[in-house]
């Protein structure tokens, strides 16, 4: 097992129709406004950027960010990630009822030196960092959501 290596998985069930849902993750910039450990998003063209997200650890992750696809019709969005992580962010998104489920998927591969270097004792607290980061996010979806954006 390659101890820099992560695969995360989260459903979220949403109470907005998948349309809207996805044309809110579909604007990365305005992660920051609604997921409180996406700390910045700048774009760098139509289709590319840099963000620095932070969760519970005291240290920022910093990704290029390149959208690979985006299909509403489909209800998916990829991005490919460089930088702090390397490889791919994809959401799914699906109508449930009146509302929608939005499966986010993630592998990645680690390339900070510091997160690197802690891979053994850091994992569990990796995970568990991710854990909340995505607890924040759902949070913050759906405040956004009722808002009615």
């Amino acid at each position: 097992m390659d101890l820099h290596h992560y695969r995360f998985r989260s459903r979220w069930p949403l109470d907005a129709p998948a349309e809207t849902v996805h044309a809110v993750l579909a604007r990365a910039e305005e992660y920051p406004r609604w997921w409180p450990q996406v700390r910045e998003v700048e774009r760098t063209d139509a289709h590319s950027g840099r963000a620095r997200f932070r969760s519970l650890l005291p240290y920022d992750l910093v990704v290029t960010v390149r959208q690979v696809r985006d299909d509403p019709a489909a209800g998916v969005l990829r991005i490919a990630l460089g930088g702090d992580l390397e490889g791919w962010v994809h959401w799914t998104v699906t109508a449930r009822g009146v509302g929608a489920d939005a499966l986010f998927e993630q592998e990645v591969i680690v390339r900070s030196p510091l997160l690197r270097r802690f891979a053994v004792p850091g994992r569990p607290l990796f995970r568990a960092n991710h854990r909340l980061m995505m607890r924040g996010g759902l949070r913050g979806l759906r405040a956004r959501l009722a808002e009615g954006v």
